[in-house]
């Protein structure tokens, strides 16, 4: 079987209708959108492209499963999780090849992205049986206190194209566990691994309306009426902030419970006593996992004047041996980004950098032919007033800056509305609590360019988001707790 025979094969193995009810149906209208490889430009396929009625229908069914799906044992509910994870990694290569023909991002980054999403489906599947209450006396004596933890009720969830699948368990995973039911909108640049995750769901026994799927090129028109409806109690959102604002708005409507995991700007500090093998080896992490697009990579480098030179040096070269190409041919390291809007991002804030006096020490230009690539770019002597110190790159760009001492690292790093994540190296392990807690993030990486963990709450603070997902309060976001007072005679 030659490559693109097999490439096709994938696509055609995946549903490209809407997933409503526990069937695949087209939209109403008809509708189709196309589905590019960003490497090429090429289209992949089409999907069916939802309206309003269609998103409706989505609702109704969720709506219709809620109430069955809330009273079924929670070992059932784990077990559908179980097989699900079990049938995701069985099929990890056609899974990473369907990713990185939609995604961009190298087979080998897509693997690992398999990996990840499926252990949130293996971590709920075991938070599932896990759900408890409490029996309490009151103070005088007279009574008893009865907690219990209930569904939610019907979840929206709208996720990213950054990272297609795991982005989805992440939000499906603890919704099942808890016995809620949902309607996801995936990314419209990156619908076709959801729609093999919920294949597989329904292929392991999850009933009908439990997931729906609907695809949309038009997602506010589409998702304000549900989130607006009332029926739905639930709102969970991986994206941008200004987008999360919009829909925080139309949640407060309805008082929906919501969870946002919104924009990003992490700060990267080196220290002058950092290790400096162990420093560069977190930001290749930090910075260029997948292509740097992704929420927490490393936005800003901040650098201890002792170190820049050396450090900007070993960065400078390992981003430089980096390969570039399309992420199915071997040994490529570096994809396209999604789409050229994402590309002309990057180039802008790169021009903004240089125009007020960075120095390029590698790439800093897009490429030329077909496919939206920009090469690893490393630039040097980056003043705070840069663009791209306040605002996500979401590209393969190490911007670095020097400071001189704690004060001013923690002051810059801090200086942002965002707060999801920041990264600090350092031997000394007085400054590394101090530091620590001194950042203003809701998670924060010591010596690791890598945070993301499945059995850890991941989410931030200020203006990037509400809420966490994964790990054990992951459950607590799908469940409302409820107090029940007994009388009692004694």
């Amino acid at each position: 079987m030659t490559t693109a025979e097999r490439e096709q094969g994938v696509l055609d193995a995946v549903p490209t209708d809407l997933f409503i009810g526990g069937r695949w149906r087209p939209a109403a209208s008809g509708a189709r959108m196309p589905v590019e490889d960003p490497a090429t430009g090429k289209v992949l396929c089409e999907v069916a492209d939802a309206r309003v009625e269609d998103g409706m229908a989505a609702l109704a069914a969720a709506c219709d499963a809620q109430q069955g799906f809330a009273a079924m044992p929670p070992r059932e509910r784990g077990e559908i999780l179980r097989r699900a994870y079990e049938v995701i990694m069985a099929r990890i290569d056609d899974l990473a090849l369907l990713m990185t023909l939609e995604m961009g991002k190298p087979v080998a980054e897509s693997k690992g992205e398999i990996t990840y999403a499926a252990e949130f489906f293996r971590w709920f599947a075991e938070e599932a049986v896990r759900i408890d209450g409490g029996y309490a006396v009151a103070p005088n004596g007279q009574s008893r206190f009865l907690v219990t933890n209930q569904p939610v009720g019907v979840s929206l969830f709208v996720t990213p194209w950054n990272f297609p699948l795991a982005m989805g368990t992440r939000k499906i995973g603890p919704a099942i566990a808890a016995g809620c039911a949902s309607v996801i909108k995936p990314a419209q640049q990156t619908p076709l691994s959801m729609h093999a995750l919920a294949a597989i769901l329904a292929e392991v026994g999850l009933p009908d309306g439990v997931l729906n799927v609907v695809t949309t090129s038009d997602a506010s028109r589409v998702m304000e009426p549900l989130i607006r409806d009332g029926r739905a109690r639930k709102l969970s959102f991986t994206g941008s902030t200004p987008v999360g604002r919009k829909l925080l708005e139309q949640a407060s409507d309805k008082v929906l419970r919501t969870s946002m995991e919104l924009g990003g700007n992490a700060p990267f500090i080196v220290f002058g006593d950092a290790d400096l093998d162990k420093a560069v080896d977190g930001a290749m992490l930090a910075k260029m996992r997948n292509m740097g697009e992704a929420c927490t990579a490393a936005n800003r480098f901040l650098v201890h004047r002792s170190l820049a030179d050396a450090f900007a040096e070993r960065l400078t070269e390992r981003m430089g041996a980096l390969v570039v190409g399309r992420g199915t041919e071997d040994g490529v390291q570096v994809g396209p980004l999604i789409d050229a809007k994402g590309r002309d991002k990057v180039v802008e804030l790169v021009d903004d950098a240089v125009q007020r006096g960075a120095t390029v020490r590698l790439g800093g230009k897009p490429g030329d032919g077909p496919g939206h690539f920009y090469p690893p770019t490393v630039l040097t002597d980056v003043p705070l007033e840069a663009r791209l110190t306040c605002e996500e790159v979401f590209g393969p760009v190490a911007p670095i800056s020097v400071f001189d001492d704690e004060d001013a690292a923690v002051a810059a790093a801090n200086d942002t509305e965002f707060g999801l994540v920041s990264y600090l190296f350092t031997e000394s392990l007085d400054r590394a609590l101090r530091v620590s807690e001194r950042l203003e993030a809701g998670m924060v990486g010591l010596n690791t360019g890598l945070v993301s963990n499945p059995a850890a709450p991941f989410g931030g603070i200020k203006q990037s988001g509400l809420g966490r997902e994964g790990g054990s309060v992951g459950i607590e976001e799908f469940l409302e707790r409820k107090y029940v007072a007994i009388g009692f005679a004694g």
